[in-house]
């Protein structure tokens, strides 16, 4: 069957994927409104394109914190690949090299930090952390990425607690015993507690506080992006804390239920931030017109979640690459369909709210 879309993906690792696996990936918090949103409010947003602009010939090309990526979608950190296919984030760091755009390594990796640089050597890699109630060990994880060469550290900082995911608590959801948790291999040992999602699930800190922010660029000279702000008030503070980026994201959905869909918070934060630094977004870009209405609002590049790891099911590193090839053709169409030859000519005019 040919893949057209990115649907097509999804349906394949619908079919192809255990229940629990799929379950656990596609899993939003509680009803799943927020997850659900995501999707929905890019319906709501309709563009105003322009005509006669001479089209023939485009460029998807940008730039993030100073380097160039060849078009404005990443692959956001997503935990577990080897659920999908045996290569794992191995697979997912060639793909993104070949397409020469940036990798958001998750913490939560099946394969170590160590394994996916030497997969992919010439890659574009930031590291998403968590900082634990083991300050030491976050401290230890940011001092590995930063040897290896990652260019950037994404702080998520909407995690006190893991939200409230009904079917993964259904399933009784644990990683098998053939995989672990790489990055975090042996430290745990001695942790008592239930495990939850590969390690101890009391490990960590829920006392995580703006203050943190200064310790981690006191331990660090990588950026750091914040990631998990939806509120103008919260893209205040990432500012004065001298951050270097801030992702708007909801965490796919699966953290509060009820908070509004990523794209929907974008405005207010791009509006606050006044270019001071470079926005990003993630949750619910599933075609290229999303990365444009995205652009169009304010975001510098978009990440991808679920969509690499149906490609990893359905193909392992080709399938991501598939993923990504379709999601910068469909955006170099979108693009040139509104009148825009490069990244820079996309803006807000492109947009208008419709009342759906």
């Amino acid at each position: 069957m040919a893949m057209v879309c990115l649907t097509d993906f999804e349906e394949y690792a619908k079919e192809h994927l255990s229940k629990a696996t799929w379950d656990y990936y596609a899993a939003g918090a509680d009803e799943c409104c927020t997850r659900d949103d995501n999707l929905l409010a890019y319906k709501r947003i309709r563009l105003r394109p322009r005509i006669l602009r001479d089209v023939s010939a485009s460029d998807t090309r940008t730039t993030v914190q100073g380097t160039e990526i060849s078009f404005p979608v990443g692959i956001a950190p997503t935990a577990f690949h080897c659920l999908a296919w045996h290569e794992g984030e191995v697979a997912t760091a060639r793909a993104t090299e070949a397409l020469n755009t940036c990798y958001i390594t998750s913490t939560y990796s099946t394969c170590s930090v160590e394994e996916i640089v030497a997969a992919a050597p010439n890659g574009y890699r930031w590291f998403q952390l968590y900082v634990y109630r083991d300050r030491k060990l976050s401290e230890q994880i940011v001092h590995r990425v930063e040897l290896l060469g990652y260019k950037a550290l994404v702080l998520t900082v909407d995690v006190p607690y893991t939200g409230k995911r009904r079917n993964d608590i259904r399933n009784q959801f644990k990683l098998p015993p053939h995989l672990k948790v790489k990055n975090l291999d042996g430290v745990f040992q001695e942790t008592a507690g239930p495990e939850g999602y590969g390690i101890p699930s009391n490990t960590l800190d829920p006392s995580i506080s703006w203050k943190d922010v200064y310790w981690l660029q006191s331990i660090t000279r990588l950026p750091i992006i914040i990631k998990g702000i939806l509120t103008k008030e919260d893209a205040e503070l990432a500012v004065e804390h001298g951050v270097q980026g801030i992702i708007v994201s909801n965490h796919g959905g699966r953290q509060l239920d009820g908070g509004p869909a990523s794209i929907d918070a974008l405005s207010e934060i791009v509006d606050t931030v006044q270019g001071r630094i470079e926005v990003y977004l993630d949750g619910g870009i599933r075609t290229g017109s999303d990365v444009l209405k995205a652009l169009a609002l304010g975001a510098k590049c978009v990440f991808i979640g679920r969509p690499a790891v149906w490609g990893l099911a359905y193909k392992g590193e080709d399938g991501v690459r598939e993923v990504l090839q379709i999601l910068n053709d469909e955006f170099r169409l979108s693009m040139a369909l509104s009148g825009c030859r490069n990244v820079a000519e996309i803006n807000r005019n492109l947009i208008q709210l419709s009342r759906l």
